[in-house]
């Protein structure tokens, strides 16, 4: 008996050749630790965004604690990455009161979602992007240089900058507020949430972003 293997028989008419086998990838693994809820209260499921312009904006990631120690101040368009509750904290701080105090900012957001949870019976973070929606103008009005005239011109406003001006208007609201109430920022920002989440006019948001879209109508 040789030592040489015995060749194998030739394929039939028409059969087919076995091509390579290829590996398939394997569904990820679920993570090894449970997703953190937002303040150890509140969970990321089920958190829908309407507003498709402003989904690859909101990050809404799940995170231990929304706070990036300004690993991401300084760069251009590196907000995308940053937590929408951070960002509405960061808001806050401008504030006169907060200013510095990162950690008193966002326990103030904290006792504002306790207490929309307790008043709306609703996740707070589903009503902050609600919130985040109605305020966010899709118009706004620039000024044309023609010849030393200045002409007004309405333009669409980028998802960015819609972002950006509907978080400034919610935290620029609840401040405004509690400067003119005696009740703490954090029942005023759960006031300004919960109106803008609706779409009520009273909300100081939506009532500049009304104001904001009917001057640009006017200047089309």
């Amino acid at each position: 008996m040789s030592g040489n293997p015995e060749p194998l028989p030739p394929p039939e008419a028409g059969a087919e050749e076995p091509g390579p086998v290829v590996q398939r990838p394997q569904p990820a693994a679920p993570p090894p630790f449970p997703v953190p809820p937002l303040f150890g209260k509140y969970s990321y499921e089920g958190i829908e965004v309407h507003d498709p312009g402003l989904v690859p904006y909101l990050y809404l990631h799940p995170v231990y604690s929304p706070h990036t120690e300004g690993r991401l101040s300084g760069k251009p368009f590196l907000k995308t990455r940053m937590h929408l509750v951070e960002r509405l904290a960061n808001h806050l701080m401008k504030g006169g009161k907060f200013t510095g105090k990162k950690s008193k900012a966002l326990a103030t957001v904290r006792m504002a979602f306790d207490e929309l949870a307790k008043r709306e019976g609703q996740n707070p973070l589903q009503l902050l992007v609600d919130a985040v929606e109605n305020a966010a103008p899709r118009e706004e009005v620039t000024r044309l240089q023609f010849g030393g005239i200045s002409v007004p011109r309405a333009v669409d406003a980028s998802p960015a900058r819609r972002l950006n001006v509907a978080i400034r208007n919610l935290a620029l609201g609840a401040i405004q507020a509690s400067r003119k109430s005696t009740k703490p920022i954090e029942l005023c920002l759960a006031d300004e949430i919960a109106l803008a989440a609706k779409g009520n006019l009273s909300s100081f948001a939506v009532g500049r972003k009304e104001e904001v879209e009917r001057v640009a109508q006017s200047a089309r």
